[in-house]
């Protein structure tokens, strides 16, 4: 992860917070930041032991909801979700209240 060790604030849910991309990075916010209207928002849910929680918009903008697992390896992020062959994102910046992935 870029300056350094992962940090315990990593561990949450974070949002999809389109608004805010630019070019190739995703920009994702807290579960709680104030994020205006949407018709559906992706979601992450880094949990500490590893697991994910994960959300994107489905049919008729339902989320649909999935499990997983999730590792860091350097400033990559790696996203496993069921069968499905692994997402790599780039870890471009982190911070409590900012985390921006950059699509590789």
């Amino acid at each position: 992860m870029p300056g350094g060790a992962q940090r315990d604030w990593l561990h949450q849910e974070w949002v999809h917070s389109h608004e805010e991309d630019q070019g190739d990075d995703m920009v994702f916010r807290p579960a709680g930041f104030k994020l205006p209207p949407s018709r559906g928002r992706r979601s992450i849910e880094l949990r500490s032991d590893g697991t994910l929680g994960h959300a994107q918009p489905g049919p008729a903008d339902r989320p649909e909801r999935g499990q997983g697992r999730w590792e860091i390896d350097g400033d990559q992020l790696r996203l496993f979700r069921g069968s499905a062959p692994g997402e790599v994102l780039r870890i471009a910046s982190a911070a409590p209240d900012r985390l921006v992935l950059r699509r590789t």
